[in-house]
């Protein structure tokens, strides 16, 4: 990877959106203020569970961006990131995609059914190798993926798997706020496409 253009960082909410105290928010805070470009996926006002709103919303923000793209996307923001990448040639390098859920098996209480995520278009979730390379972050007690599901998705996907431990979905829920991992991974991810 040419060295001169550092790549882009874009952030993929999952279905939560945009949480202050969320990793990928403090994250894309310290990127920024350290001199990195970041662009985040913007918030749907309508449509909030369509995976086509949310590919198209993120299809406008890649739209806008000249050159390399690293993703940096969680939860439901992995599965967004899969099926865009189905469909879209882009200028992505690489990808850290951290703690997919699993769509196609019932979701713990207060999450979409197995049949509003098909009406919405969420599956099947696609299972042929990504166009770039990525990283797949999974939990080994993750109430929406379990890590074996996880796993064969990042073996789907060509991915190199990071079990993570016990860290839940690694958001606020789960006592995940900062997450410096996230930034470790992210350089790794980047030296790796050098």
């Amino acid at each position: 990877m040419n060295r001169t253009i550092e790549p882009v960082v874009v952030i993929v909410p999952g279905l939560r959106e945009h949480v202050e105290d969320h990793w990928q928010t403090l994250l894309a805070d310290r990127l920024t203020m350290a001199g990195r470009t970041v662009r985040t996926v913007p918030p749907l006002t309508r449509d909030q569970l369509s995976l086509e709103a949310r590919v198209a919303a993120m299809h406008k923000v890649m739209a806008e961006i000249a050159g390399p793209v690293v993703l940096v996307a969680h939860s439901a923001g992995v599965i967004t990131s899969v099926h865009w990448s189905q469909r879209h040639e882009a200028q992505v390098k690489g990808a850290l995609l951290v703690t997919p859920p699993d769509f196609e098996n019932p979701l713990p209480q207060g999450f979409p059914v197995p049949e509003v995520l098909d009406e919405n278009g969420w599956t099947p979730v696609p299972r042929t190798p990504l166009p770039f390379p990525s990283v797949v972050a999974a939990s080994s007690n993750d109430p929406l993926g379990s890590l074996d599901r996880v796993a064969e998705l990042a073996r789907d996907w060509e991915g190199r798997l990071v079990e993570l431990g016990e860290v839940g979905h690694l958001n606020p829920a789960s006592g995940y706020g900062p997450w410096p991992r996230a930034e470790e991974l992210l350089r790794e991810l980047e030296h790796s496409l050098d």
